[in-house]
């Protein structure tokens, strides 16, 4: 298949399939690394095609950066994860996308640090996102960015 023949589904259908294909992996208990380096690959892939997607916005720009940072973090890679997580906090920043962008972004990056093990650096970023947290004003989005910080190692 030549660039451009998508089989009849468009940029946005794959990122949004490739996006899904990531929530499926993470969620499995008994993930392998073939695994984790399937879900490192669908993450990108979902990402490259939100890119080309002529509809992007800057949320899905930040929400592919998170999720890389996430997946990145997963499976032990800090240094990329921490490279996602500041990906996704300047884009969120240069946007200003809502608060729970913002809390996502810091959740990503306290994630990364605790992968890193830099703890002091981690419950910075941590506290600014429970900040961040406070102004969201939808309660189930809130419950989510406090359930995902508390399963951040500390």
């Amino acid at each position: 298949m030549r660039m451009g023949e998508s089989g009849g589904m468009e940029h946005k259908q794959w990122a949004a399939s490739c996006f899904n294909k990531v929530w499926d992996l993470l969620g499995k208990e008994d993930r392998s690394e073939r695994d984790d380096e399937e879900m490192v690959h669908l993450c990108h892939a979902s990402f490259w095609h939100w890119s080309q997607d002529e509809g992007h916005t800057a949320t899905n720009i930040s929400i592919g950066y998170w999720q890389l940072a996430r997946v990145y973090a997963v499976i032990g890679q800090g240094g990329q994860a921490l490279a996602y997580a500041e990906k996704c906090l300047k884009v969120t920043a240069e946007a200003e996308l809502a608060p729970f962008y913002m809390a996502y972004a810091h959740e990503a990056q306290a994630r990364a640090y605790a992968v890193l093990g830099e703890r002091e650096r981690m419950e910075a970023a941590a506290a600014e996102a429970s900040r961040l947290t406070e102004r969201v004003t939808d309660a189930e989005s809130r419950g989510w960015l406090l359930a995902d910080l508390a399963t951040i190692a500390r």
